[in-house]
């Protein structure tokens, strides 16, 4: 709860109007639930970190998710940050004009499937975000609808393998009148932090 507060803090110090919804953090083995809520578990050596952060400025609000290492990734963890990774990449290369919702879905889903961890992606591709967090207009295997210029949507695939670890990487992508154009711009390789 701490980290939370402080994630707050740092927004507005960046001069964001504050949190656009109560951030999520989770480490290690509660990080496998994708939306689990601050509390008092305390980090190990190996630990992922998983942050799903998003901040409001001018009534727009953002979102974003990392998910980092404690002192080190093991060889699963490492499996599994380099799909999720690939899954994000993948997501955002299928997203231009004309495109459709469920085939951005599907780009992304279908490199965690290949890998194996298919059933470990346990929600849709993404969200529109705009004045609110989540706005009509999913991601998803059903949705086939096509994207346009100006939506504005999150890629965050994910890979949470109960007990053990839980990976995201989300980007909120903006379509343009040719492609895509991805707002958040804090590194998505593998870190692992002291």
């Amino acid at each position: 709860e701490a980290l939370a507060r402080q994630v707050e803090l740092i927004y507005k110090s960046l001069g964001a109007d504050g949190n656009s919804f109560q951030p999520h953090i989770a480490f290690g083995a509660n990080a496998a639930d994708p939306h689990h809520r601050p509390d008092g578990t305390v980090l190990k050596d190996g630990d992922c970190v998983l942050f799903d952060v998003g901040c409001r400025k001018d009534y727009y609000c953002a979102d974003m998710t990392r998910t980092l290492f404690y002192k080190y990734a093991d060889d699963e963890a490492r499996k599994v940050y380099d799909t999720v990774l690939r899954a994000n990449l993948a997501g955002e290369a299928a997203i231009h004009p004309g495109a459709r919702f469920c085939d951005i879905d599907r780009a992304a889903r279908g490199l965690i499937e290949q890998a194996g961890y298919g059933p470990y992606f346990i929600h849709r591709l993404g969200h529109s975000i705009g004045i609110d967090v989540h706005e009509p207009g999913d991601a998803n295997t059903a949705n086939t609808d096509p994207v346009l210029p100006g939506n504005v949507f999150s890629c965050e695939p994910g890979v949470y393998l109960a007990g053990r670890v839980g990976v995201r990487i989300e980007d909120l992508c903006m379509v343009t009148e040719d492609g895509v154009q991805i707002l958040n711009h804090y590194p998505k390789e593998l870190q692992v932090i002291d």
